[in-house]
């Protein structure tokens, strides 16, 4: 089985500053850790303002489960609360290589 990266690009609300954001993403860890086939993630701010959340997923199933699992999590509403609805870009690949 090859790792699945899950990349998640997207724009803050209005109004929602750096340091919350970052702050409701760390307060996700003890959730998304506990997943099966959690490998890493990464989180990131562009010049442009764009975020991305990076995680790489053990295979292509425990990707889909984290999504699913996610969407009733209690952390979720608050993380999505602050993401720009319509800003939102979600794929998911094969990780072919990695240093």
């Amino acid at each position: 089985m090859k790792q699945t990266a899950e990349i998640v690009t997207f724009a803050l609300a209005p109004g929602v500053t750096e340091a919350e954001f970052v702050t409701l993403s760390q307060e996700t860890e003890r959730f998304v850790r506990g997943l099966p086939g959690f490998q890493h993630r990464r989180l990131s701010l562009g010049a442009d303002g764009r975020w991305t959340d990076y995680v790489v997923w053990s295979d292509a199933a425990a990707a889909a489960a984290a999504a699913k699992a996610f969407e009733s999590a209690d952390c979720a509403a608050a993380l999505m609360g602050a993401i720009a609805p319509d800003s939102v870009s979600m794929r998911h690949e094969t990780v072919l290589w990695q240093m």
